[in-house]
């Protein structure tokens, strides 16, 4: 208690220091960089500085950073003295991830990974796993990260950026912090307290007149590409002497008492740190003790006290205050502005080939963990040498759990970051496509028959998913003519046809059938001779392209009255002949009104002009205009895929295209997926210096400007559209991981993607897509940073679009997405006998699970776990950690259950029989740290009304009949041993 002016006893505020450094994997500078400068002597400077006073304390969050400090930097003192503050509680692990991952355009795949790759470590090595969130610097957040983080066991989440007029408004009413439950079909089973930073963020004051500058930040800035020798940093803050030591104190305490106002509670969380800071946590800690000292000392005058904290001390004392809480749905905070010219709704679109690699090294991760898995159970002893394997997978997991960092995946690096990333994904997917092809060359060849007259190439083709399908893949060859065959030596449908890239190369089309996790082997002969009538060559459709006169948007009249149809079993598309642009697409139901083209918004990149745009902030200087003057277009009709082929030029007399886009018509798909699906391949680029390029659909549905977007691929948001006094276009920008659609009451027009974009509706029936950005601008900040966005890409996303009935849709959509993200994996193989000396047999076996059921992982665990916690501590503590579970007949299955309201039960022993006798399952949560049944998370009290008894699923662990009930949007995650 403290005395008040007036004589009264007033409760103290009780204040939590705590101290951090926000370290990012990237953005402006390496993560090599990044080492030598600073990061490397964050922890050691920070841990030499915890072990000499005992109330210090420090939070720690991305783990590569630590990771690589511990391996290559910290010597024997350091490690020991580490498991020391961890064992006292004085460094805390917060998230635990590799990084702290963007919120908007990753896929939940992919954050999944990270956080459990990190975790991995954690537990591995010092038997820690992470109980809160620190989610200070994405740029928004999704309402998917308090789903993940309540499945990993963590007992409460803290938020940053928001909306800037969301977050005053929650300032002047308290509700800064809430109980958020993210998925509207688990609600409570899955809720999670979340605390909102203020407006201050995660930095403490940095501009203080009497102290150079820095504020708190005594070690003042990071130096670049070198720390100094002398220990002198630039900006380093005045240090706290009896001079300074009452104006430092004064500066705290207005800034505690500030934020106090706007929390229910007499505890202020006061962060203590910032970008690149604690790199000297010696000068550091010297001057804050005397600072804390003092205000402590004089406690009645400031009506504080202060303290060194973790993030569990402060979410525990507000946890024991017992308060109700309000509850927030699965409403996300997306998107985010700073100011009202300031929507950070651009990075949806920026870096568009790093988003599209990023999600490409995704699969094919995902698909060589299961192949790898399959091998394994099926080869114990096979050829390929079980921790060579699981290195080349260990380098791609890290890469992909890399660039999910939240200035990474987002576009928002430097180019040379953006490199290092490039580097990284390319080197880990080499090393997985070495593993894929089991050793054997990866690469395009032809070898002659064994009967000596035909030449043919042998490829094995790979579904990755747990469901059957029935697709087409497109290969180049080098030969007009050409012949699939099986594995039974049938003749399976196929087409060839000239490529639209080259003149000398043909893309050849066939059909595949392929059960849950199975391989198919497919010869393709190339006959040099005329085919006989009636021989295997009739399978084998030869497709001509047509060519129609291009189209000068000046010339364009009276429109509609030459349309071309082109169908298949479940389509109807016409093409405009005036215009070459689609006119209709009509399913077995209704017409609706179809019109695709490019449009661009022109940016300004003068700060002197006007508002800008740049890799982080989309600000459209007016509405978006025509990016065409003419328009060509060819069709390849076909029997197993119909081509429509627009190509859009910039000026009239242009030779070369600007645009383009290939939209694919699946034919012969009756009953099937494919025949719902319309794939459309871009390319755009190199654009114009700062232009926004966007694909805009505009059709007849009355959908009111509402548009529905994922959340990271996780589940659908309405996004209702929102007038604003300024910049309205780029407030009504969303993310669009993996699917977007609009919809009116008889039918929906959905979009699906293999990489992030943003999209937005901003008129009647209008959906678009913004494909690619080009932009530099003459702000200090971005020059200096070298953040302009000079992206002179040519870039080549590819959409599935669809069209139906709303209730049609609805049950196939999200397997389309997923279809579309994991395409089966082909590859070629140059020795056909040696691989069926080593792959024949049980492992063709499928494993197929219900269509809304997704296995999301199937793979072999690259961290060690133990079944008994309490010993795996003690064995850690006296140097000798004993790991049972990571074993030869231990692999990681996790399910997801897509459905939004039905329960699904399986039996894990009838699912897994494809690949082995399942013999022990054993459930864990999400980052595989917790045995299900040990967990026991917090429970914060709400406004709501108490949930009814059984509601909620109990948590056994241990299946010993393998059947397990998934809840609707539940992600589950089983240990699963085989005989």
């Amino acid at each position: 208690m403290a005395i008040a002016p007036s004589g009264t006893l007033v409760e103290l505020i009780q204040v939590f220091v705590i101290p951090h450094s926000h370290m990012d994997v990237g953005w402006v500078y390496t993560v090599q960089e990044s080492m030598h400068a600073y990061a490397s002597n964050v922890y050691s400077s920070v841990v030499e500085e915890l072990s000499r006073v005992k109330s210090r304390k420090f939070i720690a969050v991305e783990q590569e950073f630590f990771r690589l400090w511990w391996v290559n930097v910290a010597t024997d003192w350091h490690q020991k003295q580490v498991r020391q503050l961890l064992n006292e509680g004085r460094l805390e692990f917060i998230i635990g991830g590799q990084v702290m991952h963007d919120e908007a355009v990753t896929d939940v795949d992919d954050a999944i990974l990270q956080l459990s790759e990190g975790h991995g470590f954690l537990y591995e090595t010092f038997g820690v796993r992470p109980r809160f969130g620190w989610h200070v610097d994405p740029f928004g957040a999704s309402a998917t990260t308090p789903v993940l983080f309540a499945l990993a066991g963590f007992d409460a989440h803290l938020i940053s950026r928001i909306d800037y007029d969301l977050k005053d408004d929650m300032q002047k009413n308290k509700k800064l912090q809430f109980v958020w439950r993210g998925s509207p079909s688990l609600k409570e089973k899955q809720e999670i307290f979340t605390h909102t930073m203020d407006q201050f963020s995660y930095c403490t004051p940095s501009h203080l007149p009497f102290s150079n500058r820095s504020g708190f930040y005594w070690n003042g800035v990071a130096l670049f590409p070198d720390p100094p020798k002398d220990g002198i940093y630039p900006n380093m803050s005045l240090p706290v002497t009896k001079e300074t030591v009452e104006l430092y104190a004064q500066s705290m305490v207005d800034n505690i008492k500030q934020r106090a106002q706007w929390f229910r509670t007499s505890h202020v969380l006061w962060p203590w740190g910032c970008d690149k800071q604690f790199f000297n946590a010696s000068v550091q800690f010297m001057n804050m003790d005397v600072l804390m000292n003092y205000i402590n000392t004089h406690s009645d005058k400031y009506g504080v006290a202060v303290q060194y904290a973790t993030l569990q001390d402060y979410f525990q004392t507000v946890h024991q205050t017992n308060l109700s809480w309000d509850v927030r749905g699965n409403q996300d905070f997306l998107p985010y502005s700073t100011e009202p010219f300031q929507a950070w709704t651009g990075f949806y679109g920026s870096r568009n080939v790093l988003k599209g690699v990023a999600r490409r090294a995704s699969s094919l991760l995902y698909a060589a963990e299961s192949l790898f898995t399959r091998y394994r159970i099926s080869y114990p002893d096979g050829p390929v040498q079980r921790e060579w394997a699981l290195d080349k997978l260990k380098a791609l997991r890290w890469a992909v759990s890399e660039v999910q960092h939240h200035d990474g995946i987002t576009g928002t690096e430097s180019p040379k970051v953006a490199d290092m990333y490039m580097e990284h994904l390319m080197q880990g997917m080499m090393g997985a496509e070495e593993l894929l092809a089991d050793r054997l060359p990866n690469k395009d060849f032809v070898v002659v028959s064994d009967s000596g007259n035909v030449l043919e190439q042998h490829i094995i083709v790979y579904n990755p998913l747990a469901w059957n399908i029935s697709t087409y893949i497109n290969i180049s060859v080098a030969y007009a003519l050409a012949v699939v065959l099986d594995d039974d030596g049938k003749a399976v449908p196929a087409q060839i046809q000239q490529s639209m890239e080259s003149s000398t190369v043909y893309d050849l089309f066939f059909v595949v059938e392929l059960g849950g996790l199975q391989y198919r082997k497919y010869i393709v002969q190339f006959p040099q001779s005329h085919c006989d009538t009636g021989s295997a060559c009739g399978a084998t459709h030869v497709a001509r392209v047509v060519k129609f006169t291009k189209r000068n948007v000046s010339q364009w009249k009276r429109t509609g009255r030459k349309l071309l149809p082109v169908l298949n079993e479940c389509y109807k598309l016409m093409f405009d002949q005036e215009t070459n642009l689609l006119h209709s697409i009509t399913d077995r139901q209704m017409r609706v009104r179809v019109q695709q083209d490019f449009w661009e918004y022109e940016a300004n990149g003068d700060v002197h002009s006007g508002p800008i745009s740049d890799n982080y902030i989309f600000t459209a200087n007016g509405s978006a205009i025509p990016a065409y003057k003419s328009v060509a277009m060819e069709i390849v009709a076909g029997k197993v895929v119909s081509e429509i082929r627009q190509y859009f030029y910039r000026e009239e007399e242009d030779k070369n295209h600007t645009y383009s886009v290939v939209t694919r018509v699946p034919v012969g798909f009756e009953g099937g997926l494919a025949c719902f699906r319309l794939e459309q391949s871009y390319k755009v680029g190199p654009l114009e210096m700062n232009r926004e390029t966007v694909f805009r659909t505009r059709t007849s549905l009355k959908n009111n400007r509402t548009l529905f977007t994922d959340n990271n691929g996780y589940q659908m948001m309405k996004r209702t559209y929102k007038t604003f006094v300024n910049n309205t276009i780029a407030r009504n920008y969303y993310p669009m991981v993996r699917a977007a659609y609009i919809q009116d009451d008889s039918s929906r027009v959905v979009f699906l993607g293999e990489r992030a974009h943003g999209v937005a509706s901003l008129s009647q029936g209008q959906l678009e897509v913004m494909l690619h950005r080009r932009l530099w601008n003459n702000q200090e900040w971005n020059l200096g940073y070298n953040l302009t966005l000079n992206d002179s890409s040519v870039v080549r996303p590819v959409l599935w679009m669809m069209l139906g009935s709303p209730s049609a849709l609805s049950s196939i959509y999200q397997q389309e997405a997923l279809e579309l993200q994991h395409r089966p994996v082909v590859m070629p193989i140059d020795q056909p006998r040696e691989f069926a000396k080593k792959f024949s047999g049980p492992f063709v076996q499928p494993v197929v699970v219900p269509q809304n059921l997704h296995m999301q992982t199937l793979s072999i665990p690259g961290w060690n776990y133990s079944p008994d916690h309490t010993q795996h501590l003690h064995s850690l503590n006296s140097g000798r950690p004993q790991y049972t579970l990571h074993n030869k007949t231990e692999k990681t299955i996790m399910f997801h259950n897509c459905y939004v309201n039905q329960d699904l039960t399986e039996r894990v022993g009838e699912v897994m029989r494809g690949i082995g006798e399942v013999t022990t399952v054993q459930e864990r949560s999400l980052t595989g740290t917790w045995n299900i049944s040990d967990l026991q998370r917090w429970s914060w009290k709400t406004n709501e009304s108490v949930r009814k008894e059984g509601e909620i699923s109990p948590l056994i662990g241990n299946y010993n009949d393998f059947n397990v009930t998934i809840y609707p949007k539940e992600i589950r995650t089983f240990f699963i041993y085989f005989k």
